[in-house]
């Protein structure tokens, strides 16, 4: 049974990375050169500022017992500590303050860190099976996320 878990988030996973990807080559990414990087930033850290839900994975009741703490601790506290960063971002951004920048770098590697780490963590200690009522973290959140970090490099990496 538990083979039948791991293959439908990886399913979930990919599938839903690929639909969030399609979405923001059709309907984002062409719109880059009309609007300031800051225009589309600050959607991608309010959206990023509610990573405190990850904090799910340590509690009673969103998952189901034996979720392993070697992936639910740092799973839930590196979504804590990027949100963190992410909404301390959203004035320097829309002040053009000239830390914007270097805050949405750190932002957007710590972030993108902390979901690739997430999901090793989870496959090496076979999360899945106990994420119980959290399984749309995986499925549908991470997918977004993974998608929006991509556009925050292309971002970052034009002139503002």
């Amino acid at each position: 049974m538990p083979e039948i878990f791991d293959r439908v988030i990886v399913l979930n996973l990919v599938a839903n990375t690929a639909i969030f990807y399609v979405a923001a080559r059709l309907y984002l990414l062409p719109l880059i050169p009309r609007f300031r990087p800051q225009q589309i930033l600050v959607p991608i850290l309010l959206l990023h500022s509610m990573r405190h839900l990850g904090m799910m994975f340590v509690t009673r009741g969103a998952t189901y017992p034996g979720l392993p703490m070697e992936f639910a601790y740092p799973a839930a506290f590196g979504d804590l500590v990027t949100a963190i960063i992410a909404f301390c971002a959203i004035p320097l951004v829309l002040r053009g303050s000239r830390l914007g920048k270097p805050m949405v770098w750190t932002f957007n590697i710590f972030g993108t860190v902390d979901l690739l780490a997430a999901i090793t963590t989870a496959t090496v200690y076979n999360a899945p099976i106990a994420m119980g009522p959290a399984y749309w973290i995986p499925a549908l959140w991470v997918p977004m996320l993974l998608v929006t970090h991509y556009v925050t490099f292309v971002l970052l990496w034009r002139p503002w």
